[in-house]
């Protein structure tokens, strides 16, 4: 039977989903002005592999907000030994503990943007075309013009002789940089994740203990050790009030791409793409009003089904690069 490490994700849980109200704070860093008030706070942030793995060692949680300029995020991270190292715009930030921001706005897992913080509120905003595994590059160049962070730091920075209690941030990352601002009810696919390096003191400073790799923190848990599958991320509603939403589609979403990950696989072993669901194992899948069907195409091949929304039945289908689209 064809197998790959990604066949437990077609039975991953709905992500979690936030209902983000409107508000404009004042970005210092603090989360204590009235409009956060407003913002509920998200669930403690779990392993990135979810339940597969121990709750982590500090409590991670975070708010959001928006208006008709920005997108706002804060978020307070329990450290007790708040450092970093990095001062210089666009550095591979998670080399430092940091805190990371990924959004894409039409859900389609192409064409997102992440955003990443550390202690001494040094910035990488980058965008991805596409998710690494499809061979999308890092654009580095992408900037947001307008964008303000700030931290605070509730102990104190790069000081080894004490005991923190943590560091909070606030984004404000604008609309006009990304796809525009949303509209009264849009959803957006969103997810946070803070990574975490263990470390020892030696000579008063701080040295990350050889031999580990970092934590990976999450809102709405990946399942796999992998930031950049954005089928995975949660869903985040613009609205007035604090509701709860469901993706009726979700499990059709997740069955499509279970017949990405079988396509790589079968192209992997065989030299070519299955023509059919009988060829990667594919046949009973959940979620559609009607099975999904494979095309060969030029350039690779496309899955469609039709599936139930709220606005009624519709088609939904992948691509061999992942581009996972709902028609109208």
């Amino acid at each position: 039977m064809l197998q790959t490490p990604y066949d437990h994700l077609l039975e991953a849980p709905h992500p979690l989903v936030y209902s983000c109200v409107r508000g404009t704070p004042v970005i210092d860093g603090r989360i204590e002005d009235a409009a956060w008030e407003k913002a509920a706070w998200t669930t403690n942030f779990v392993d990135i592999e979810g339940s597969l793995k121990p709750l982590p060692r500090f409590r991670t949680r975070a708010k959001m907000l928006w208006d008709d300029n920005y997108f706002y995020i804060a978020a307070e991270m329990e450290e007790p030994h708040v450092w970093g190292t990095l001062t210089e715009h666009d550095s591979v930030i998670f080399y430092d503990n940091d805190f990371e921001v990924f959004i894409d706005p039409d859900g389609d897992n192409h064409n997102y943007y992440e955003f990443e913080i550390n202690a001494l509120n040094t910035g990488w905003d980058l965008r991805l075309p596409k998710p690494y595994h499809d061979g999308g590059p890092a654009l580095n160049e992408w900037e947001q013009p307008g964008l303000k962070t700030a931290v605070h730091i509730d102990g104190t920075l790069n000081d080894a002789t004490d005991i923190d209690k943590g560091w909070s941030v606030e984004i404000a990352m604008p609309w006009s940089a990304m796809q525009g601002t949303p509209k009264m009810g849009d959803i957006q696919r969103v997810n946070f994740s803070r990574v975490e390096w263990q470390v020892e003191i030696v000579d008063g400073k701080y040295v990350k203990k050889p031999g580990l790799r970092e934590d990976n923190w999450v809102w709405t848990p990946q399942w796999v050790i992998d930031m950049h599958q954005p089928q995975m991320w949660g869903y985040v509603q613009f609205s007035e009030s604090q509701q709860t939403i469901e993706d009726l589609t979700h499990r059709a979403r997740m069955s499509l791409q279970h017949i990405y990950y079988r396509q790589k696989a079968h192209r992997e072993k065989h030299g070519r793409f299955a023509s059919s669901l009988a060829q990667i194992g594919c046949q009973h899948l959940p979620g559609f009003l009607r099975s999904p069907r494979i095309h060969i195409t030029a350039d690779g091949w496309k899955a469609e089904a039709v599936v139930q929304t709220d606005a009624g039945p519709r088609s939904l289908s992948i691509r061999h690069d992942s581009l996972l689209r709902l028609q109208d």
